[in-house]
């Protein structure tokens, strides 16, 4: 089982199998207890992967960054797989610098191969912080955002060109998806890669049919337990690899889930394990600063950026007009709050408003993916109606306004 060998071979006593089945069997080899001569190159193939940290791969040129070993073994993990030519799933926890693997990986490629060109899928509130992180940490390399209007994107994807690295979100993805599919790309990276879960939706669709010669996975959050969405994300990386879903339904899924068939957990265990990376931040403790801090960047939509265009232009004005009175002060003062407040979110200063909040939405998704990941999270706000707005989404969060009556603090899933 999980072989996927031509029984016909087995008769003949000569199987093949594809390369992504290699390690899984040499594992069963191995646990056989059966005396097996392996190949040489077979050797090879397989101490490549057992021993990521001794294969010679260095931090490329140009990087901005000094990565703690964790994150140095994870690079050199994603060069490993692609050199093998296999995808991958990187599962770190929440917080321990993805995406400064992923750059790492891609500085190296675009140092090797100028022309080297990748797309990064992400949710609409990470694309501005993809755009930044690869300007902090590989300023060489060639970033695109590919946001905005129908008609600026088209702009946008007319005018990239090779060696760059275009970064758009799963929505404008599928709607420009008749772009990407005429255009080959080196990497192919997907951010948050829970937004596939469900193999029939038009985002997983799309991100399948894009032609990458390598594929990588990002999340935050565990996946051993969602078998579909699993299933899924080995879809995108490596078709087949997973078999059909109804065939991984019939033979893994429910029995894992339904029967609780530990023999066959663990052969799905011994299948996928060399494919998936995943560090808790427990696991890495020593090599973590007592605090670490993160900067996500958002940035708005058309309607809210008009929004504060036009207050922004109305404060100027004040401004320009003003005299020495306290009072015009105070009034510029409070302009100047309308104005956090509208980059927080439009409707704490206007009800009627319709469009989208860029920081809200970045946030909220910070937040459900930490509920995913089991974190427990504070969140601050200077202005009390934040709150409100945030209910307003629906989203499935709770919210509480501190500790009950008995004194207990939220419980998971529930915000402070």
């Amino acid at each position: 089982k999980g072989l996927e060998a031509d029984p016909e071979q087995w008769e003949k006593g000569h199987i093949q199998v594809p390369e992504y089945r290699s390690f899984y069997l040499d594992q069963v080899l191995e646990e056989s207890g059966m005396e097996v001569r392996r190949d040489p190159v077979f050797q090879v193939f397989i101490r490549n992967m057992r021993e990521v940290n001794k294969n010679d791969y260095s931090l490329p040129d140009g990087l901005h960054a000094e990565l703690r070993p964790y994150q140095e073994y994870g690079f050199r993990w994603l060069m490993t797989l692609d050199q093998l030519g296999f995808g991958g799933i990187l599962a770190d926890d929440m917080g321990l610098g993805k995406t400064i693997q992923v750059i790492a990986l891609l500085l190296d490629e675009r140092n090797r191969e100028p022309d080297t060109s990748a797309l990064i899928v992400c949710p609409a509130s990470l694309v501005y912080n993809w755009e930044n992180e690869i300007h902090q940490f590989a300023p060489t390399l060639k970033v695109r955002t590919i946001n905005g209007t129908a008609q600026e994107r088209e702009e946008l994807l007319n005018a990239a060109s090779e060696g760059e690295i275009l970064v758009t979100s799963y929505d404008l993805l599928k709607r420009d998806i008749a772009f990407y599919e005429e255009k080959e790309f080196r990497f192919q990276i997907i951010d948050e890669a829970q937004y596939i879960k469900n193999a029939s939706t038009q985002s997983a669709k799309a991100v399948k049919s894009v032609n990458a010669r390598t594929r990588f996975a990002l999340t935050g959050t565990p996946i051993e337990n969602r078998l579909s969405e699993l299933w899924s994300i080995f879809d995108f990386l490596m078709p087949g690899f997973l078999f059909s879903y109804q065939r991984f339904k019939k033979e893994y899924e429910l029995p894992i889930v339904r029967d609780q068939d530990e023999n066959c957990l663990k052969g799905l265990h011994r299948m996928i394990g060399p494919f998936i990376m995943r560090r808790l931040k427990k696991d890495v403790l020593k090599e973590l600063p007592d605090k670490l801090e993160n900067v996500i960047y958002s940035g708005f939509e058309k309607e809210q950026k008009d929004l504060y265009t036009a207050n922004a232009w109305q404060v100027r004005q004040q401004l320009e007009q003003a005299g020495d009175g306290g009072s015009d002060r105070i009034q510029i003062l409070a302009q100047l709050t309308k104005l956090r407040q509208i980059c927080c979110d439009p409707h704490l200063c206007y009800s009627n408003y319709n469009g989208s909040s860029a920081k809200l939405e970045t946030c909220i998704d910070l937040i459900r993916n930490g509920v995913e990941g089991g974190h427990k999270i504070l969140l601050f706000s200077q202005f009390g109606n934040h709150r409100k707005a945030a209910e307003k989404r629906g989203d499935g969060i709770l919210y509480s306004d501190g500790c009950d009556t008995q004194g207990r603090a939220p419980s998971h899933g529930q915000l402070l």
